[in-house]
């Protein structure tokens, strides 16, 4: 519980008055790491709970979850469509990967072909969250037609787990740097691994969070 000198923005809900996203995110910002965050606040922008406007205004207050909320910001983006599909997009955007999510893919006549987690900017390359609606028989089978007729307009999909989000960085990047043709950098990897290590997606995030969560025993 969070006791406030001042009224803060709210709205109401069945009566009761509720702080708003904007305020509600600001509060989390004191116990959450910056991919925690970055996951609720992409979520609130989607479904249009607030905007970057009230976010930018909420971070601006003397509390003590602004600093972390002024940094997040502006690697928020409400056009990721799960939690994991912002994950995907913090990576690359950590590992100084030009990205642009849920891009639409024509071919040469026009047609509509697909539309994608993320597209690798200037090149023919996708990368998309590969979750478990995918095993789906359905869901399976237009994956696959889809799958065909990115590779007959030279279009590469490659598909990538959470375990493989959380654990395999480092050959993601490495992939990455090959098509870019760039030389690999480890800081872009200890980027990554260091907002990993500090998220609740990690054993080492959770642990720091349940310290930071603890409540102290009354002194009577």
């Amino acid at each position: 519980m969070t006791r406030h000198p001042r009224a803060i923005p709210a709205e109401e809900i069945d009566g009761l008055p509720v702080a708003s996203a904007a305020q509600t995110l600001l509060a989390t910002a004191r116990y959450l790491s910056v991919l925690d965050l970055v996951i609720l606040g992409d979520s609130a922008l989607r479904l249009k709970t607030c905007t970057v406007e009230e976010l930018i205004k909420a971070a601006t207050q003397r509390r003590r979850g602004a600093p972390l909320l002024r940094t997040v910001i502006p690697l928020l983006d409400g056009r990721s469509e799960s939690p994991w599909e912002s994950v995907l997009r913090v990576l690359h955007r950590t590992a100084d990967i030009d990205v642009e999510p849920q891009k639409e893919i024509y071919d040469d006549r026009g047609r509509f072909v697909a539309r994608a987690d993320l597209w690798l900017v200037g090149t023919r390359r996708i990368h998309e969250y590969d979750g478990e609606v995918h095993r789906d028989r359905a869901v399976h089978r237009n994956d696959l037609r889809r799958d065909r007729r990115l590779v007959e307009i030279d279009w590469q999909h490659i598909g990538l787990t959470s375990s493989q989000l959380v654990y395999e960085g480092a050959s993601i990047l490495a992939g990455v740097d090959q098509l870019l043709g760039r030389r690999w950098d480890p800081r872009r990897l200890a980027r990554w691994e260091a907002l990993l290590d500090d998220s609740l997606l990690r054993s080492s995030g959770r642990a720091r969070a349940a310290h930071r969560w603890s409540v102290s025993p009354q002194r009577h």
